[in-house]
């Protein structure tokens, strides 16, 4: 029997899916091209990957420490155990990234085979991904490095490929010779001339104790100050994080640099198995198009879109109704608080208006108006000069922090469910259409003891209304800071 563990690398922004991908939300935890997130599909598909002969184990997530409580739990919706979650205090890209994981996974003595991908991938073909997946496990169980690698159906110019040896052309597994950086067009149509030549989708398969051996000999530096950092790690339930100081001064580098490209030719085996399974990286609103159904006039919609004489759009609305009238590849994303409309062979450049709204600080580039919390979410319905209004629902059982403010009051109005309210000394409960005020300053806690969901509406008013004035007492999720 074969252990394996997933490895699921979470970091990220998607930037270039801006405005559905937020720094506070960003494209892995999103619907793109389902019922469940990306995040969702790469733990199903990995999970689901064993046989009579691979044990597939509890995943292995990496990410950071704002989007813990989010992958818990997405992978809780979908009945999927956590096996930890490993927190970054800084992005040091993949390869430390790994390192860590392969520093859990052997924690208890055992040397899985590790699944590494990326969360952010759509595959249309599960069958054939399962099916090239146990081909992988079964090459790196015998001590090889293997590489998945995506079979090309157009001369691609934004990915990485992989060459592979003429000689083994028909087999199931093959060799490397070597990498190459994303080319030109002429030169990505001669790869496809020639053959031999497969997109590099930065999934990989090998055993932790490889992956570190491997990392020894081509980046010492890494494995050495991620070590140490390990070494510092703290534990929070399943939630683990490696120490601040050491991991900060961890080199930043990508599994493809730091070990993959240096592979062949050395002492390391490493192979490849073709994935023909319509793989996607998603990596921008064009991208989400190709893979979406669309009518016959190209059109790809989801949410309340009406079009007349319009082709080759995508539509994504999330809160109103969107309306096409005699446009061509175009790309309209709207939400409650932005709307991009671009032309669709411009979507890697979405992410210049990110950076504008970064460097004018402004909040849409990291927030959606309906804002995902560990107990449960609130929406900024309104605001104005001195006031705010907030949607706000609490999980069954959940409580916010014991917390207070000291620029603004709050009222606060249950629409469903049963609050349990702090003020002060005091301890209340109300329900439906009940309401009470909390005085600025005043030390206080929103609760819900019921089994369904309590919503209520919140109305600040003050002289300072930002997140931030927040001091917090008591936390039930580990929060030092809003």
């Amino acid at each position: 029997m074969i252990n394996v563990t997933p490895v699921i690398l979470c970091g990220g922004s998607g930037t270039r899916l801006w405005p559905l991908s937020r720094t506070g939300f960003p494209k892995q935890f999103l619907c793109l091209t389902g019922k469940e997130s990306l995040f969702q599909q790469t733990a199903l598909r990995l999970v689901n990957s064993g046989n009579s002969n691979i044990q597939v184990g509890s995943p292995i997530i990496v990410t950071g420490e704002s989007h813990r409580f989010l992958a818990a739990e997405q992978l809780r919706e979908i009945g999927v155990e956590l096996g930890c979650a490993l927190l970054e205090p800084v992005g040091r890209n993949t390869a430390p990234a790994l390192t860590l994981a392969a520093l859990s996974a052997m924690e208890d003595g055992t040397d899985p085979v590790l699944l590494v991908t990326p969360a952010d991938q759509a595959i249309e073909n599960s069958v054939a991904f399962t099916v090239a997946m146990q081909q992988a496990v079964e090459e790196a169980a015998n001590g090889a490095i293997v590489i998945l690698g995506v079979t090309p159906d157009r001369p691609e110019t934004g990915y990485g490929y992989i060459q592979t040896s003429s000689s083994d052309a028909d087999a199931v597994v093959h060799t490397v010779r070597r990498f190459v950086e994303k080319p030109d067009v002429s030169t990505a149509q001669a790869y496809l001339d020639e053959g031999g030549y497969y997109w590099n989708a930065g999934m990989f398969v090998l055993r932790a104790s490889v992956w570190l051996r491997a990392l020894q000999a081509f980046r010492p530096d890494i494995l050495q100050t991620t070590h140490l950092a390990w070494s510092q790690c703290s534990v929070d339930g399943k939630f683990l994080r490696p120490g601040s100081a050491e991991f900060t001064g961890v080199p930043s580098e990508s599994i493809d640099y730091a070990v993959m490209e240096q592979c062949p030719g050395s002492d390391f085996a490493i192979k490849m198995v073709a994935l023909d399974a319509g793989w996607s990286d998603l990596g921008a609103w064009d991208a989400v198009w190709n893979v979406l159904p669309k009518d016959d006039s190209g059109n790809a919609h989801l949410g309340d879109v009406l079009t007349t004489n319009s082709k080759n759009t995508l539509v994504h609305a999330t809160s109103r109704l969107v309306s096409l009238v005699g446009v061509d590849n175009l790309i309209v994303v709207e939400t409650p608080d932005a709307v991009l409309v671009a032309n669709k062979s411009h979507s890697q450049d979405v992410k210049h208006i990110v950076t504008q709204l970064q460097r004018a600080n402004r909040e849409e580039h990291a927030l959606h108006r309906k804002v995902h919390r560990p107990w449960g979410w609130y929406d900024s319905v309104d605001e104005g000069g001195r006031f705010k209004v907030k949607r706000i629902q609490v999980k069954p059982k959940a409580s916010l922090s014991l917390q207070k403010h000291h620029h603004r009051a709050e009222h606060w109005i249950v629409v469903t469910g049963t609050a349990e309210i702090t003020n002060g000394d005091k301890i209340v409960t109300l329900s439906e259409n009940q309401s009470t005020y909390i005085p600025l300053g005043e030390v206080h806690r929103l609760a819900n003891p019921g089994t369904i969901p309590l919503e209520i509406i919140e109305v600040q008013s003050g002289s300072y209304l930002g997140e931030d004035d927040i001091v917090r007492f008591e936390d039930t999720y580990g929060r030092a800071k809003p």
